[in-house]
């Protein structure tokens, strides 16, 4: 026994003591990999000495090896807050330089761009029209914060249930101001193309058994007479005929009409009313489903984040967008990484180059939104671990003293 296996076995359990520290210290840190010191043993090498009768010299640190193992989930309130499950890194980008992490505290700049604490950008791929993901090269992703543009009603599709039991009005001719003079009427809101708003009323008289006469407009106009519509005997639309050329619509069911601009517009707004699937069943006249395919101008109120990685906008008039993708970044060897602190990674030879794909694609763990991933630390087990370095320090330092004993034997022996 020499000073240099204790001396050796000092600076381990010191660095083993490190590391455990290290652990500790960042067991609330979003996204930490705890790490686990490695060590190796040491012989002097001599080409005269005997392989059976080698005494090691002593302990060295090896390696301080991440360990990427899944940190639990907790759910938070901020939406964009992501965590990831299972395999991958984000991929992060300031100033040119790239780097990773599965850290997931994200927030918009000013201008409307997805950053980190340290105003990193996170990588994806870019949304074109649609919604349409375009895979070639991830990019920073952005948030606009611009309004989403309002998009003109064109088509009303109107289900209804006209009650097969009403009478003929007595009273005539049609007159949307006296409800004696029709049966049901409904009303649906329509945009035009700058997003202005007016109210499309929709009338239903009945002509005879199974034919009723269908009237819509908006107020100040007088409604048009969009033309009969006829029933079976089940109650199922048969035929439907256009008031304007006395013949059958080109479609089943579907009236084409027009009504003025809300904004003031010279040109009309030219409308569809689709009244296929409805029905003449005895039983109160109402509204099974009635819808529209226009909207409002809107502003961006939410976020939300599918597992598939999509970044998706809901905003103030109800409608969503499709805004961007998140990008993960995998590594055939993610030990390989290098950790330059902020919890952030850099490639290096060793780990290869990254693997970038969508979430949840062949070796891609998926996202979970409004989310962090808590630190992979497991407290208990790194106590103990203090607990046993501690002790490893306290045996070398012992190994010291009795070599200090042993020579101090040998100064007496003069």
């Amino acid at each position: 026994m020499g000073y240099q296996q204790g001396l050796s076995g000092l600076a381990g359990a010191a660095n083993h003591l490190d590391v455990i520290g290290n652990n500790i210290a960042n067991a609330n840190t979003v996204g930490f990999k705890q790490g686990r010191a490695n060590f190796a043993d040491m012989y002097a090498n001599s080409v005269a000495t005997s392989t059976n009768t080698q005494i090691g010299i002593g302990t060295r640190l090896a390696s301080v090896q991440q360990q990427f193992g899944q940190g639990t989930i907790n759910t938070t309130k901020s939406s964009l807050d992501i965590a990831i499950n299972g395999n991958g890194f984000f991929q992060m980008s300031n100033n040119g330089v790239t780097t990773y992490s599965r850290d997931g505290v994200f927030h918009r700049d000013k201008s409307g761009a997805i950053v980190d604490s340290q105003n990193r950008n996170l990588m994806g791929y870019a949304a074109g029209p649609g919604g349409a993901i375009n895979t070639a090269a991830t990019v920073p992703l952005q948030a606009p914060t611009n309004n989403i543009a309002p998009q003109a009603t064109t088509k009303i599709t109107g289900q209804f249930n006209l009650n097969s039991q009403d009478k003929v009005p007595a009273k005539t001719p049609f007159n949307p101001g006296d409800n004696t003079t029709y049966n049901y009427n409904s009303s649906i809101q329509v945009y035009d193309t700058l997003g202005g708003s007016q109210q499309v009323s929709m009338y239903f008289s009945k002509n005879a058994a199974g034919t009723w006469q269908a009237y819509a407009g908006v107020q100040g106009q007088t409604p048009t007479n969009l033309g009969t519509v006829t029933f079976d005997t089940s109650g199922r639309i048969t035929s439907t005929t256009s008031a304007a050329t006395g013949q059958p619509t080109p479609s089943l069911g579907q009236f084409a009409f027009s009504i003025p601009n809300a904004s003031g517009g010279a040109n009309p707004q030219n409308l569809t009313l689709d009244l296929g699937g409805t029905t003449q069943f005895g039983g109160k006249s109402g509204v099974t489903n009635l819808a529209q395919d226009g909207f409002a101008s809107g502003t961006l109120t939410t976020f939300s984040i599918g597992t598939d990685g999509k970044l998706t906008g809901n905003y103030s008039n109800g409608q969503s967008a499709v805004l961007g993708l998140i990008a993960l970044a995998n590594f055939n060897n993610p030990n390989g990484l290098e950790n330059i602190g902020g919890n952030q990674y850099v490639e290096t030879a060793a780990s290869g180059v990254p693997q970038i794909s969508a979430p949840g694609s062949t070796n891609h763990g998926t996202l979970q939104g409004s989310a962090l991933e808590n630190s992979n630390v497991d407290l208990t087990t790194e106590l103990v671990n203090l607990i046993k370095a501690q002790r490893d320090y306290q045996a070398n330092a012992q190994t010291i003293k009795t070599q200090q004993t042993v020579d101090q034997t040998l100064l007496n022996m003069r």
